[in-house]
């Protein structure tokens, strides 16, 4: 494009089912991104139910996807001209919106070409809502080349967090992934296990909310340390990298296995569940990159100050070394945010025609070219 820099925009809605993060990224030629902007809009009702219920198999899931895709990208237009009605922007001025979609299955440990993943979307219905080109669907490119598809934002996260120590960087999104920096050394990255995602499901299921703000309820129960052994048995925990995860391994149900017939208070598997997102990256952690000297924290879950206070206290019994734990905040990006602006420089990387997955993280075969477009 031989422009010192252009706009893009990042959309973003997670595994969470909260709502659409809408970021403004102005990136230069080198790939460097720095935030303009950005919105935020929780789903309506309606929409986070609709695609609540397609996480499970159901009746006429197919008809109840596209609609649920078409109405996505009504949304997520909405979500776009906001911003620009904020930046006070035209949609000619932006070169690009990378739209993540929503993930309702992701089947990456299937043998090679019968895996799969899927995000609901219809990009082809944004691009001709916001007359802007439309980078999507992300993730398949590397699953055609044998890897997982996930996650993507380690290549962005090595772009962006640069640094002479040893550095990892912890996204808590409904599903946690690591990305290890090491000063000398290859770029990995892999999911590490539930992020908010159960403990969602869990408050959801038990009192009605969406999410557990602060961990306050979590902070009112006691670990049950045989419900905490009975979920870090599950093989994934255990299973080497390159690896990724979602609703298709934790989800309530497999939750209400693991607590089967044991009368535990609700308080008390809220507690196990903040412990069990703690502990499980934690222990990657340490496993893969225990010279690390600073995680940065970013994602939803970085808000909860139950968790992030967990997170350090954990820290000084697992590591040997002291451990420095900070949000994004500390380096000037809303840890909300953070995965917004990776789908904005995933679009530019598409627009460059440059590489964006690692194969080191995901298993591919070699770097790919990721995405695809629908021009405005």
């Amino acid at each position: 494009m031989n422009k010192p820099h252009s706009l893009f925009i990042g959309l973003m809605s997670g595994t969470s089912l909260d709502g659409i993060d809408a970021v403004l990224a102005r990136i230069d030629a080198g790939g460097t991104v720095s935030l303009s902007g950005a919105v935020s809009t929780p789903f309506t009702p309606e929409l986070r139910r609709a695609l609540l219920d397609l996480q499970s198999p159901g009746p006429n899931e197919l008809h109840r996807e596209k609609q649920a895709g078409n109405v996505l990208a009504i949304e997520y237009a909405k979500a776009v001209q906001d911003l620009l009605t904020q930046k006070n922007l035209k949609a000619t001025d932006i070169s690009a919106i990378g739209a993540h979609g929503q993930t309702i299955r992701h089947q990456a440990g299937l043998a090679h070409h019968l895996a799969y993943t899927h995000q609901t979307l219809n990009p082809a219905l944004l691009a001709e809502l916001t007359r802007i080109d439309v980078i999507a669907d992300f993730r398949s490119r590397d699953l055609a080349a044998g890897g997982h598809g996930a996650p993507l934002v380690p290549a962005f996260h090595a772009q962006q967090f640069v640094s002479d120590k040893d550095i990892a960087v912890l996204n808590l999104g409904g599903i946690a992934n690591l990305t290890l920096l090491p000063k000398n050394g290859e770029v990995k990255g892999f999911d590490c296990g539930p992020g908010n995602m159960l403990m969602d499901a869990w408050i959801a299921d038990q009192q009605g909310h969406a999410f557990d703000e602060n961990g306050t309820w979590a902070s009112q129960g006691t670990v049950n340390h045989s419900l905490l052994t009975r979920m870090l048995a599950d093989p994934f925990f255990s299973k080497a990298p390159p690896k990724s995860t979602g609703r298709d391994d934790f989800h309530l149900e497999w939750l209400q296995q693991q607590i089967g017939i044991e009368n535990i208070h609700a308080e008390d598997v809220q507690a196990t569940l903040l412990y069990l997102t703690a502990y499980s990256a934690l222990q990657a952690l340490e496993r893969h990159t225990p010279q690390t000297q600073t995680l940065i924290v970013c994602g939803g879950g970085a808000r909860n100050t139950a968790l992030m206070n967990l997170f350090k206290a954990s820290a000084q019994a697992v590591f040997k070394n002291p451990l420095e734990i900070v949000t994004s905040d500390a380096l000037g990006i809303d840890p909300q945010l953070v995965e917004g602006l990776a789908f904005a420089w995933l679009a530019w990387a598409h627009k460059e025609k440059r590489p964006a997955n690692l194969p080191a993280v995901t298993g591919a075969k070699g770097p790919r070219i990721l995405g695809a477009c629908y021009p405005a």
